[in-house]
């Protein structure tokens, strides 16, 4: 499950890139400024917001380390400040003065790469401050890269669609056309994975573009025989060009985010879609996991970047998580029922339903009286316990269509108690009441709650009911 649990909206126009260190979170804009934030309690900065670009900046990136925090702008330099009181520590100009894309540091805090609209490619050394190496991508602007996690080579993407791969010696090592329409973002998973038949490990490797989709890549890089990159997969699921991609700490999911407003979380080893996320108004144009924390943030031209709290749990068979591709219920098993209910902290009841028989379509049957009558189980806390786990599997299966307005800003469920906050917006009362027990802004605004009164929302209750009951015929 993913939570909203944090908006910034201090950015004056679009928000273009965002990352994180171990104890911030950086965000830049098309208003010139980048803006520091604690992950403790997500409040800016005191130095912050940094000014000295004097146009928009596109990407921000912190140093292994995290001490020190770079920026790359239209203005045709990349910045390098001390993110610990925000001293610009030096501004280096790419040569042709050509806006800079994207900047990204080696794993090893020696260098940092530059590229820049012209098609440039640029490796500073960070100690000396000195130009180390250059090189330049054919017929188009450069959009994307990422190192390799013991870097020995990196990545970059182009406009004209083509991924290369180069060496530290800035030497073309292998090219690929990969997206038609152009590159947008790559990103590169720090935990490789082993091929048991050949016994190599690859590094892999996520890419997005104006095609709408996201591929999967192995990257074998061996002495013997080089560097080869082989295609793995597509995933789809958004309807629109595909901006931003990046891998979690584990390499275990994938988050993009698109041009149809939404955000995607995918499970890397199946492709399935665990979350979408639909929060935003606008294109959201940048997405980033948290190094040593379950959080993601995302960022968008409607100006804001929302923070989500990620359950990071390990999954049981069978057990369900918003918009998640997996068997559907009514095909379960009697294993997959006894999966589900351990997941649900009602593994006290595997034998009784083992011993009735009860698979994914007797479950979806049982009542309240099913559950005295047949089943035998006496507690009425009991009973109400398993009957409310139901339900909640029943409204997993139609979470696709429901109505985003019949969804709860906080928790993306169904609402059953909605109300209405002093900033218009309609919540769970449950969740709202946790909110406000813990702060007194607005979930979705950010800004002060003049009040903390909630108000039912008849009305939207009412919507609910009926549309309910459509579902169940």
């Amino acid at each position: 499950m993913a939570t909203l649990v944090h908006t910034l909206a201090d950015h004056s126009d679009d928000v273009n890139c965002c990352a994180f260190s171990s104890s911030c979170l950086a965000t830049c804009s098309l208003d010139k400024t980048i803006r520091v934030y604690s992950l403790s309690n997500f409040t800016e900065l005191p130095y912050s917001p940094l000014e000295g670009h004097a146009y928009a900046v596109h990407c921000c990136c912190f140093s292994p380390s995290g001490h020190v925090l770079a920026s790359c702008s239209t203005d045709g330099t990349t910045a390098l400040w001390d993110s610990r009181d925000g001293r610009r520590l030096a501004v280096l100009e790419q040569p042709g003065a050509s806006p800079v894309r994207v900047c990204r540091f080696s794993p090893e805090p020696t260098y940092l790469l530059a590229g820049a609209a012209d098609g440039s490619v640029v490796l500073w050394n960070v100690r000396s401050l000195k130009l180390y190496r250059s090189g330049k991508v054919k017929g188009g602007s450069l959009m994307a890269c990422a190192f390799s996690p013991n870097g020995n080579f990196f990545v970059t993407g182009s406009s004209s669609g083509d991924l290369t791969i180069w060496d530290d010696k800035m030497r073309c090592l292998y090219n690929e056309k990969a997206h038609d329409l152009g590159v947008t973002c790559c990103d590169i998973s720090s935990h490789p994975v082993s091929d048991s038949e050949n016994g190599f490990k690859y590094f892999q490797m996520a890419s997005c573009g104006q095609d709408n989709l996201i591929k999967l890549w192995l990257i074998l890089s061996a002495d013997f025989i080089g560097v080869q990159l082989k295609y793995k997969c597509t995933l789809n699921g958004h309807s629109a060009p595909v901006l931003a991609c990046a891998f979690s700490c584990d390499g275990q999911m994938i988050v993009s985010g698109s041009v149809d407003k939404c955000v995607i979380i995918y499970e890397t080893s199946t492709g399935n879609t665990l979350h979408t996320l639909s929060q935003h108004t606008r294109y959201v144009t940048t997405c980033a996991f948290a190094p040593h924390s379950p959080l993601l943030a995302t960022g968008s031209m409607d100006k804001t970047v929302h923070i989500w709290q990620l359950d990071l749990k390990k999954k049981c068979a069978g057990d369900t998580v918003e918009n998640e591709s997996k068997v559907a219920v009514e095909d379960w098993s009697e294993d997959d029922v006894s999966a589900w209910l351990c997941a649900q902290d009602l593994s006290d009841f595997v034998g009784l339903f083992k011993m009735n028989n009860i698979d994914g379509k007797e479950l979806l049957k049982l009542t309240k009286e099913s559950l005295a009558n047949e089943l035998k189980i006496e507690s009425l806390g009991l009973r109400s316990k398993v009957l409310q786990k139901i339900e909640k599997l029943r409204m997993t299966m139609i979470s696709v269509s429901v109505p985003d307005e019949f969804l709860c800003p906080i928790t993306r469920e169904l609402m059953n108690d909605p109300v209405i906050a002093t900033d218009g917006y309609s919540y769970e009362r449950e969740a709202m009441e946790n909110w406000i027990s813990n702060r007194r802004s607005s979930p979705m605004t950010n800004l002060p709650l003049h009040s903390l009164m909630l108000t039912p929302n008849r009305t939207l209750k009412m919507a609910i009911s009926r549309w309910l009951e459509t579902q169940q015929k």
